[in-house]
């Protein structure tokens, strides 16, 4: 028989990732989502996000893993860019520089005039 007021003890114990775990995380946030990390934890998506609040640490090093990697990407993109790849330079441009292609088709046109005409003896009322 349980002792103690309802919500005292019972339950799962609370998951608590040590060192190694947190390294981890960190390591793996640059290929994994949240959800494919507690997957790989055996956990909830829910308990991983529990247990990023109860250790912040756990919360860093999943941003500083994310951050890590696109930093790591970011510099080979711009690497290539520098080097003359089009394809980087064009991306690069539209993601970072705020650089978009206008529709140059419709921009030369002149606006359309649409005259809708009713056949005689057509009531006109609506």
């Amino acid at each position: 028989m349980k002792r103690g007021n309802q919500g005292d003890g019972g339950g799962r114990p609370l998951i608590v990732f040590d060192e190694d775990q947190v390294k981890q995380v960190e390591h793996l946030a640059s290929v994994l989502s949240k959800h494919q990390l507690a997957d790989y934890f055996n956990i909830s998506e829910n308990t991983f996000r529990e247990i990023e609040g109860r250790q912040p640490e756990v919360s860093e090093a999943y941003k500083k893993g994310k951050a890590k990697a696109i930093a790591g990407i970011g510099a080979g993109l711009i690497s290539q860019a520098k080097k003359g790849n089009t394809a980087a330079t064009i991306f690069y441009l539209k993601t970072q520089a705020g650089w978009r292609e206008a529709d140059e088709s419709q921009a030369n046109r002149e606006p359309i005039t649409i005259n809708i005409v009713k056949p005689d003896g057509a009531d006109n009322s609506a």
